[in-house]
């Protein structure tokens, strides 16, 4: 039985530099323009129910209980034993937001491990 190295399509590299970016930058806009924007946060914890500050409590309660991190880690360990697509799209998506909002340690290592799922042994030569 003869295993093929895990290679993107440029599709597939487009489609993940696309998600990626997506995901940085909602990531970005969260922690900066609803986190940590006092405005934002004052109003928040003052009882107002807007989607914002409903995102903003839902934000904040996953990443104190690294949660971004976990499932980042625990979806970069599968894709390093069974490397596919969807595992890598779903890494970055989780990494991305862990790395931007606080899970920095296990999204970092997270990232290190999808990374390392492209490491291959080479196919021999005949």
């Amino acid at each position: 039985m003869k295993k093929t190295p895990f290679r993107l399509t440029p599709y597939q590299v487009q489609w993940l530099l696309v998600v990626g970016f997506v995901t940085v930058g909602y990531a970005l806009y969260l922690r900066y323009l609803a986190i940590e924007f006092s405005p934002v946060a004052l109003a928040c914890d003052a009882g107002l129910q807007t989607m914002l500050c409903k995102t903003r409590l839902l934000a904040t309660y996953l990443f104190r209980n690294s949660v971004f991190g976990v499932v980042a880690l625990i979806i970069a360990t599968l894709h390093v034993i069974r490397p596919s697509i969807v595992l890598l799209t779903g890494g970055l998506i989780a990494a991305g937001f862990g790395i931007v909002l606080y899970n920095n340690g296990l999204s970092g290592t997270a990232i290190a491990l999808l990374i390392l799922g492209f490491a291959r042994p080479a196919p021999a030569t005949a």
